[in-house]
């Protein structure tokens, strides 16, 4: 298994956020002081995340509510993403969306217009409240010429009662009514990393990217060209690793047994 020495210093972090950081709500012990040495230390870093629900803001806040001090500018989400990918491709254009906030205020802030009438594509992404409506209305619009955006793959999301149908399956539902697939913009799609390592300045090379799952975070991080480490605090098991035909660049138990890789200002 590789290890942090066999490449050049790490100069730059991304990381995931569910199963890395924070657990079922809860903090992974150690993650609080990983990131206030990632902070302290001055090294850019991005927190990454395919919930496209909720703005930096919404997150930064409830992050903090897990004892987490992770400033709004330091996460990236699939909708920051989906929006960035959208203004490079078709600046000023118009979308149909399906969504919340999280998206909306993205796609806003990119200069979209948000508009069910004639759009340039239609973008789907997480939302508690799926409509049917809503999903006949861009099963009509992808029908009549609309490109099919999608914020993430994600089949299933979590929730206190169980899983719940999330952006991957509704997304199949509208491929199946339409024979049109998604472009996905969120893990394991590399741009996504790509995107958040232009944000701080970063280089492939001297990049970490932090996951707990193979088939998103690694199999991304990988094809961006960054050392990959995977922790084993979420989806992934050790187990499992070898199920896969690509491996991480490191595996450690959690983010606390990476703590002493940031090297504090000043060295």
């Amino acid at each position: 298994m590789g290890r942090v020495t066999d490449r050049r210093k790490i100069d730059y972090w991304l990381s995931d956020m569910d199963g890395v950081l924070v657990h079922e709500g809860r903090p992974v012990p150690g993650a609080d002081t990983f990131i206030k040495r990632l902070s302290e230390s001055g090294m850019p870093f991005r927190v990454l995340t395919n919930n496209s629900i909720y703005t930096q803001r919404d997150l930064s806040v409830r992050l903090a509510g897990a004892g987490l001090d992770v400033p709004a500018e330091s996460i990236y989400t699939s909708a920051l993403a989906t929006a960035q990918f959208l203004d490079d491709q078709r600046p000023g254009g118009s979308a149909y969306v399906i969504g919340e906030a999280g998206l909306t205020t993205a796609m806003h802030a990119a200069g979209y217009v948000l508009t069910d009438l004639d759009p340039d594509y239609v973008v789907l992404g997480e939302t508690r409240t799926y409509s049917f409506t809503q999903i006949t209305r861009a099963i009509r619009l992808i029908e009549a010429g609309a490109r099919f955006i999608a914020t993430n793959p994600d089949p299933v999301g979590p929730s206190t009662e169980g899983s719940l149908p999330a952006c991957g399956a509704v997304a199949a539902m509208i491929t199946r009514a339409t024979g049109v697939e998604p472009y996905f913009v969120g893990k394991p799609n590399p741009r996504m990393m790509r995107s958040a390592l232009n944000e701080i300045g970063g280089h492939s090379e001297t990049t970490a990217m932090i996951g707990d799952r193979m088939d998103t975070d690694i199999v991304s991080g990988m094809e961006a060209g960054l050392f990959t480490i995977l922790v084993l605090t979420g989806v992934t098991q050790r187990h499992e690793i070898d199920r896969f035909p690509y491996r991480p660049s490191l595996i450690v138990d959690s983010v606390a047994d990476l703590i002493d890789l940031v090297e504090p200002a000043g060295r």
